[in-house]
């Protein structure tokens, strides 16, 4: 938090102003009118004068109480960029500075400072923890952090896109990239669902709605809707991205293995600097047509070998939904094998 000092000299009594200028959070988060943080401040701190305008909030009054305030300001702007919101009985604490405030404050201040030691990736809303989870996962953590392509393969339910889209919204978080874009190929599962009704958006959605799906799960619904209204996350079918550079950006592929050998060249040609790439697939769940090879075995076996490109293969035991789900993957695979 950036700070500005304005001392002024009233006629009766000095009078002290300071700026805060929130940079770890969404201005938009913290002063929206239904969000209770500015409202709370100012409740609690009546001696002050407060106002708030763009990423800035103007305090003046008494230095100690100011002091205080800017503390209390810098907690909740710490807690609302890691957690994305806070429960009542949390502000509360907070703002009334008893013992819990500051075992909140310690707590944040160590999930700020040692994401990586616990495998948290982000902090999703109402305190949602998402983290890497299995042996696999925290691999494919380290391999993108180390490399700038990275092939995610596995079986369903193993956490690749979900593991994906969490680097993704923690990258943006710490401003290490500017956007996020997530594609699919619009290949129907092995079904003809024929002509779709709506618009073009209503066409492709739902191919789409998984990724749609884990944002939601790691992003307030206030901040989610504006990064998409402005462009900061993108998602789009794969067909889409031709011409496109996509520089500033964390880039995920998603059931790359329904891509075609031309499209997945096309795919990696779009990256530009300051890119980061996460391709993720399930080699057995193809659903081209018979005799068209899958572009992402093809570019798995072309690419190996080259420095910044990494394959990451996860397993059944990585799959993190149903225990019923590993038996199954376990038995098909043992048919696919006999077969």
């Amino acid at each position: 938090m950036e700070i500005n000092y304005e001392a002024k000299l009233s006629k009766y009594y000095r009078l002290t102003e300071k700026i805060l200028i929130i940079e770890k959070t969404d201005p938009a988060i913290f002063f929206s009118s239904d969000s209770p943080y500015l409202r709370l401040l100012i409740k609690t701190f009546p001696t002050l004068k407060i106002s708030a305008r763009g990423n800035e909030i103007k305090a003046s009054g008494p230095e100690t109480e100011l002091e205080l305030f800017e503390r209390k300001t810098e907690i909740l702007e710490n807690l609302i960029n890691n957690r994305s919101t806070l429960n009542e009985e949390e502000l509360m604490a907070i703002l009334n500075g008893d013992q819990k405030s500051s075992e909140i404050a310690d707590e944040s201040e160590l999930k700020s400072n040692n994401v990586n030691n616990d495998n948290v990736l982000v902090f999703g809303p109402n305190g949602k923890i998402v983290r890497a989870r299995t042996p696999n996962q925290i691999r494919l953590v380290n391999e993108v952090d180390r490399n700038d392509i990275v092939f995610a393969v596995g079986p369903a339910g193993t956490g690749k896109t979900y593991t994906a889209v969490a680097l993704a919204v923690r990258a943006l978080k710490n401003k290490t990239i500017k956007r996020i874009f997530l594609a699919r190929p619009a290949v129907e599962a092995g079904e003809n669902l024929g002509f779709l009704p709506g618009d073009l958006k209503e066409k492709i959605d739902p191919y789409l709605r998984p990724l749609y799906d884990s944002l939601q799960d790691m992003l307030p619904e206030e901040k989610y809707q504006k990064y998409i209204e402005n462009r900061t996350i993108e998602i789009a079918p794969m067909a889409f991205m031709r011409g496109r550079t996509l520089d500033n950006c964390f880039v995920i592929l998603d059931e790359a293995q329904n891509s075609t050998n031309i499209q997945l060249r096309m795919f990696l040609t779009r990256m530009g600097p300051n890119a980061k790439v996460i391709i993720t697939g399930d080699l057995t769940q193809v659903d081209l047509p018979p005799k068209m090879e899958s572009g992402l075995r093809k570019a798995i076996k072309i690419l190996d070998g080259i420095k910044g490109i990494s394959t990451v293969y996860l397993d059944v035991e990585d799959v993190v939904r149903h225990p019923l789900v590993k038996k199954i993957i376990k038995a098909y695979g043992k048919e696919d094998g006999e077969r």
